[in-house]
C-alpha cells in the first residue's frame, strides 16, 4: 500500500472528502488529490505531517506504513500526548431508505420517540441529520473512495450540496432515497455512482437533494 492509498483509506474511515481533509490540515485540495493519485512523486514532508495530524495518524506510518499507526497508540512514548477525545457526541437516528426519501416532505417522517435506533458521532450537523444504511453496490469502487453495501452514512440535511459532495437524493420515480456523488459536467449536474459499471443520472428536475454525506463507517 502506498502513501496515497493510506490517506484514502483513512479518509474513508473518517468519512471525509479531499476538501474536508484540506480544511482540517491546511493543505490545499489539489495537492491532496495529487498525493492520493500518485501524481505527486515526492510530497513535501511538511504537507504529509499536516495531513497525518488531521487524520489522527503518525507521519511515519503515513510515509512508509511502518510503526504505530494512530497517534493515540503513542501514549506514553516520549512527550507525545494522546489524541484529543471529542468534547461532545451527537445522537442521530438510523432510518430506512423510505424514511430518508420522505425527509424533504417531513423533516421528522414519523412520530418523535418512534425511532428504533440511534447512533453517536462527534460531528455536529448543521441541520436535521440521520444515518442511512447503504444497499447495493453502486457506490462500491475498485479504487478509493469506496463505500460498499452494509456501511452506514451520516446525512446532514442542513448543508447545500456542491459538486464533488457525496449526497442522498430522492428521485421522483422512486419512493426511496438514493446515494450518489454529485458532479458537474459542462454546466449539467449528475448523480454519479462510484461503481463504473453504473450510469450517471442527469439532474433535470427529476429529483430533490436531501443532504450531504459527512461520515461513513462499517456496520455497527
Amino acid at each position: 500500500m502506498k502513501i496515497g492509498e493510506r490517506i484514502a483509506a483513512e479518509m474513508l474511515r473518517l468519512g471525509i472528502s479531499e476538501g474536508e481533509l484540506g480544511r482540517r490540515s491546511g493543505v490545499n485540495q489539489p495537492t491532496i488529490h495529487r498525493i492520493i493519485t500518485g501524481d505527486s512523486k515526492s510530497p513535501r514532508q511538511s504537507n504529509v505531517e499536516k495531513i497525518a495530524k488531521a487524520l489522527g495518524v503518525t507521519p511515519e506510518w503515513l510515509w512508509r506504513g511502518e510503526g504505530p499507526q494512530l497517534l493515540s497508540d503513542l501514549v506514553g512514548i516520549g512527550n507525545v500526548s494522546p489524541a484529543a477525545k471529542p468534547d461532545r457526541l451527537y445522537r442521530y437516528p438510523v432510518v430506512s431508505e423510505v424514511q430518508a426519501g420522505a425527509w424533504t416532505e417531513a423533516i421528522q417522517p414519523y412520530e418523535p420517540g418512534a425511532e428504533d435506533r440511534f447512533e453517536l458521532t462527534d460531528y455536529q450537523a448543521r441541520g436535521p441529520a440521520f444515518w442511512l444504511e447503504v444497499t447495493g453496490d453502486s457506490m462500491t469502487s475498485p479504487v478509493p473512495p469506496s463505500i460498499p453495501e452494509g456501511h452506514f452514512i451520516l446525512v446532514d440535511t442542513g448543508l447545500i450540496p456542491q459538486p464533488g459532495d457525496l449526497v442522498v437524493a430522492k428521485l421522483d420515480t422512486e419512493d426511496r432515497a438514493t446515494f450518489k456523488k454529485l458532479v458537474s459536467d459542462a454546466g449539467q449536474l449528475y448523480l454519479k455512482p462510484l461503481n463504473p459499471a453504473y450510469r450517471m443520472i442527469p439532474i433535470d428536475g427529476n429529483c430533490r437533494l436531501i443532504g450531504v454525506v459527512k461520515e461513513a463507517k462499517q456496520r455497527f
